[in-house]
């Protein structure tokens, strides 16, 4: 068990239904990062951009990215997470993987298809919330939209870490602020938000606005809007710990059941 957590987030512009110049521009963002980091985290669909073309572009849970993810999971010593579009069984899925040096994989499917762009036509649903156990952490894998539905979440498991990987658009970003500020408040819980940021093939603006709430909901990253850039957070149990047990907000928390 570690009682820090380093993390890298990777909050990068992407190009439009092409993989394999996604996957060499992480690469060569990956090779930046100083020091040993416990993971490192990537926007939501990291190979195409927010497309809803997942015939043309969608892979199985042996292919190409997969791959990749192993194989840098295994030379960086890190593992790596992220979204891509996944083929499985016929069917379409926003699929976040989580990728271990070990080669482990777990992965989450995106809970709340984004019904504005489409989603919902192409893609189904994920009906399992995952909390991923990693170097004595537990952490909590949301995809995007995923942020606006607080029920989804609520820390009954007493995670630590609640991840989000986005391509949330610059129009809605003062939500994207707000909502991951509140998932941490409400959760006691460091809740950290990877978006990307430019402009896709249809138009649609991204500013980024990536950030990493403590539990208290102070932002603690140095990522600047509008920049293809990467920072370094450390997670502290400590912290986590100390207010947890001061406020013990969650043991007055509603018992429910999710249908």
């Amino acid at each position: 068990m570690q009682d820090q957590l380093k993390l890298a987030l990777v909050q990068s512009d992407l190009v439009w239904e092409n993989p394999k110049a996604n996957r060499k521009n992480f690469n060569e963002k990956i090779e930046t990062i100083k020091g040993k980091v416990d993971i490192i985290v990537l926007p939501e669909m990291f190979t195409t951009a927010f497309t809803m073309n997942a015939e043309a572009v969608a892979e199985t849970m042996d292919g190409k990215t997969l791959s990749w993810m192993q194989k840098t999971a295994e030379k960086t010593g890190a593992a790596i997470t992220g979204s891509i579009i996944i083929e499985d069984d016929k069917t379409y899925y926003n699929r976040l993987l989580f990728v271990e040096p070990s080669g482990v994989v777990s992965f989450y499917d995106k809970r709340h298809t984004f019904t504005l762009a489409g989603e919902d036509k192409v893609f189904s649903k994920g009906d399992k919330k995952v909390i991923i156990e990693y170097k004595g952490w537990k952490i909590c894998p949301q995809v995007c939209y995923d942020l606006r539905f607080p029920v989804w979440v609520r820390n009954v498991e007493e995670y630590d870490v609640l991840l989000y990987v986005a391509n949330w658009p610059k129009p809605r970003i003062f939500a994207w602020d707000t909502l991951l500020k509140a998932r941490a408040i409400e959760n006691m819980c460091y809740c950290i938000g990877v978006n990307r940021v430019g402009l896709d093939d249809l138009q649609n603006e991204y500013c980024g606005n990536s950030e990493v709430y403590d539990v208290l909901g102070n932002a603690i990253s140095k990522l600047k809007p509008n920049r293809d850039m990467i920072d370094v957070v450390t997670l502290e149990r400590n912290h986590i710990n100390f207010y947890r047990n001061k406020l013990k907000f969650l043991e007055d928390k509603d018992a429910f059941i999710l249908l």
